[in-house]
């Protein structure tokens, strides 16, 4: 079985959601389907029709967070100094094209949040930095072609 790796918070709030579906979404569904059950013609009934896609979507999302759950392998975060980014790392990184800087935190596939500046250790950005000290320089394959970075800072 593969583990995933995931910081104590991720952990918990993956815990919290499969909560929150379990005994607040999944009851009112249930409740919803019953409703659009009791107008009658099914066949034709949009409600009913909605509220079984809905429950389909409650039960896939609690069985991929069980398995999650069931496959994560909680790592501590440092706060002390590190000489090489690994999982949990912060890393302020200089685009060598656009000359921009952009800093990213690593973290697991599930707390990934790159609007946030979050990417996961197995994206290709993320496999990239794994390993690598300031000064360092990396380059990544991506749609919009070749991106080069310089790593600035690890915290």
């Amino acid at each position: 079985m593969e583990k995933i790796p995931i910081t104590k918070q991720g952990l918990e709030k993956l815990k919290a959601e499969l909560k929150h579906l379990e005994t607040v979404d999944r009851p009112k569904n249930i409740k919803d389907i019953s409703e659009a059950r009791a107008h009658g013609d099914l066949s034709e009934n949009a409600e009913y029709d909605a509220a079984k896609e809905r429950q389909s979507l409650i039960a896939a999302r609690i069985n991929e967070l069980k398995n999650a759950i069931a496959k994560a392998d909680v790592i501590e975060i440092d706060d002390g100094p590190t000489d090489r980014v690994v999982f949990g790392s912060t890393v302020l990184l200089y685009n060598l094209k656009t000359d921009e800087e952009i800093t990213y935190q690593l973290l697991g596939s599930y707390e990934s949040d790159p609007e946030n500046n979050k990417i996961s250790v197995t994206s290709p950005l993320g496999q990239a930095l794994i390993g690598k000290e300031e000064g360092d320089e990396v380059k990544i394959s991506t749609p919009g072609g070749i991106q080069e970075y310089e790593i600035l800072e690890i915290k």
